[in-house]
């Protein structure tokens, strides 16, 4: 699998050259957007956003002035509510859609959601010339893994890479930290890790990290890649670009703001 981390080079470049003017106004569409990191993302994605598009089975309880909601009971049907939506390169994409096998009752029922519906609405999405794509995916994805849930968000990284997005940012997080709906094993391993905190290390690659930490992350990844964008125009070293940021790069990027 492809992977380049943060170029902290271009970082510096961006901090001197000229800003590139660009009236197109920023468009984002998330699936996902109710669930443990997902909330946490859209609170970020309609601050920076002029408009944001929400595809859930349910709409928030609290909608913002610059929010679209489409409710969709059978997101079997995902691709042809997307036909009517008018997307392109302005529009960056994220998906924070999943489940547990417990939660979906089976293997199968779990790799339509984890995989089936999340490359769906990418395949959508790469259809209407969206250029930029952010995927949480998990630490340990892996499609030749003997782990099945591993495998799921493997074959779906690598389905998604297929795909060819200018730009495709995948996220690794380890263990999430916060309130989980109907994962009583998550649950179990935050209490474990609370009473161990003090003697794991920080620099431990798969510490636990907080579901707000990764939606922040998410977040200076696509403000990063934007600023990019203005500056360079889309340097051609960033066409088909796949960047995998692992739970150690999420821990680093948001430990000043200690989200």
């Amino acid at each position: 699998m492809a992977s380049s981390h943060l170029d902290q080079a271009a970082d510096t470049q961006m901090a001197t050259a000229p800003l590139a003017t660009n009236q197109s106004k920023r468009q984002a569409i998330i699936i996902g957007a109710t669930g443990l990191v997902g909330k946490y993302l859209l609170n970020e994605l309609i601050a920076i956003y002029d408009t944001v598009i929400v595809i859930a089975r349910s709409c928030p309880a609290q909608m913002s002035v610059n929010m679209e909601c489409y409710e969709l009971s059978d997101f079997g049907q995902l691709a042809h509510t997307m036909q009517n939506l008018k997307l392109g390169r302005h529009t960056d994409a994220f998906t924070c859609l999943g489940s547990t096998k417990k939660q979906a009752g089976s293997k199968s029922g779990f790799r339509q959601i984890d995989f089936e519906y999340n490359l769906a609405f990418a395949k959508a999405c790469h259809e209407q010339g969206v250029g930029r794509f952010f995927l949480l995916s998990a630490l340990g994805a892996d499609a030749g893994s003997r782990f099945f849930y591993n495998q799921v968000k493997g074959e779906l990284e690598e389905a998604i890479i297929d795909l060819g997005f200018k730009q495709l940012s995948i996220f690794q997080p380890s263990l999430l930290l916060g309130k989980h709906k109907g994962r009583p094993a998550e649950r179990l391993a935050q209490t474990a890790f609370k009473l161990m905190s003090p003697i794991v290390p920080k620099s431990l690659p798969a510490r636990p990290i907080s579901a707000r930490r990764v939606a922040g992350a998410m977040v200076m990844q696509a403000e990063k890649l934007h600023a990019r964008r203005n500056y360079f125009q889309y340097d051609k070293d960033d066409e088909h670009k796949v960047s995998i940021i692992r739970n150690q790069d999420m821990l680093k990027m948001t430990d000043t703001h200690k989200r």
